[in-house]
């Protein structure tokens, strides 16, 4: 593995502060410098790690990536409850007992905060340069927010970040205000595209991407109190844009597959690339899936230090068993991961009710 080298864009999903993962495979990534980096696709949390890498990388190489990862999360770990409910006393004491959870499922953060005080606002002003980002060479970023009028995504690049565009990428309408940008109104990336990987592969001139993966495609848990089922509903609205990304992808490949032994003919540019282009995959779902959904809105120390190493490891796996296979092979196995999460429905129908589902 050290004699090769290479270069790979990322896909980095939200997932809130299960994005400290996310930390961790990078930080393991910047500290092996085979690795290069093309394209950036991000989304939520994912935005965040994008933005602080591709900063500290402008400011101070691969080693000022690391640092500016490792500030950034240390301060979402001191962002533990809203700053607004420092100045209420009473909305903190419903916060540490677990009250305001359940009052937000009835009033908005427009009730609750008027002001529309968002403390992930003042973290990022206080790390990340975006005029540096905007006019520094380095990977190109593709950040995903939702268009609230129309739940289309849309992509932020490179050359027109702001502020506004990852805070739009990761705002939650229960907890925080819509984010104005050039008269629209904009929320979480997470409910279009978990991230894009259709753009990524059509555009992006590196034909490998390294998806990092903080959503299992499963969770077999049966919800059952008020508290598991919204965690579910979470669960299944942000993993829905990433499993029809995936479906795409392979149903161009099928096509293209189709075509070739068919016609002898190809598919368009744009699908040509898509069909072609190798996935890899490092997931983080033997770790975040056991935990209950509302862990991603606690950024608890220990938490994010246990899934920073465990991202750490991962990574470190992945080199091991997969990095000679970058430029040569798909190693991520879309369709047999889509036809697994496919064969759980199906033999959970067969343990219900066998002469139906045969």
């Amino acid at each position: 593995m050290k004699a090769k080298r290479g270069i790979v864009n990322l896909a980095l999903q939200g997932g809130g502060a299960h994005g400290a993962f996310t930390w961790g495979v990078l930080d393991r990534l910047l500290a092996d410098s085979s690795v290069d980096f093309g394209w950036i696709s991000a989304t939520s949390a994912g935005a965040l790690n994008a933005v602080a890498m591709v900063a500290g990388l402008a400011e101070g190489g691969r080693e000022g990536a690391r640092v500016k990862l490792r500030q950034v999360w240390d301060a979402v770990a001191k962002v533990n409850e809203p700053e607004y409910l420092k100045y209420n006393p009473l909305m903190a004491g419903m916060s540490r007992s677990g009250v305001l959870a359940q009052a937000a499922q009835m009033f908005s953060p427009y009730d609750l905060n008027p002001l529309g005080i968002d403390p992930l606002r003042r973290l990022i002003e206080a790390h990340i340069d975006f005029s540096t980002i905007r006019t520094s060479k380095g990977p190109e970023l593709l950040i995903a927010a939702t268009h609230v009028a129309s739940g289309t995504p849309r992509l932020f690049r490179r050359s027109e970040l702001t502020i506004e565009a990852v805070l739009a990428s990761a705002c939650l309408p229960t907890v925080q205000h819509a984010v104005d940008i050039e008269g629209a109104s904009y929320w979480d990336g997470g409910f279009s595209a978990n991230p894009d990987l259709v753009t990524l592969a059509a555009e992006s001139p590196i034909e490998d991407t390294l998806i990092v993966q903080l959503v299992p495609l499963n969770r077999p848990q049966r919800p059952t109190s008020a508290r598991e089922i919204a965690g579910h509903i979470s669960h299944l609205t942000f993993n829905h844009p990433f499993v029809r990304e995936l479906e795409l992808i392979e149903t161009v490949r099928r096509l293209a597959a189709r075509r070739r032994w068919i016609f002898g003919g190809s598919l368009d540019t744009r699908d040509a690339r898509i069909a072609a282009h190798r996935f890899h995959l490092i997931e983080a779902g033997r770790f975040t899936g056991g935990l209950p959904v509302e862990s991603r809105g606690r950024p608890e120390t220990e938490l994010l230090a246990y899934l920073q190493s465990a991202g750490v490891t991962e990574a470190g796996k992945w080199f091991e068993r997969c990095w000679r296979d970058v430029g040569v092979r798909d190693t991520a196995e879309i369709e047999r991961r889509l036809a697994a999460n496919r064969d759980t429905v199906l033999v959970r129908q067969q343990q219900r009710d066998p002469e139906a589902a045969a």
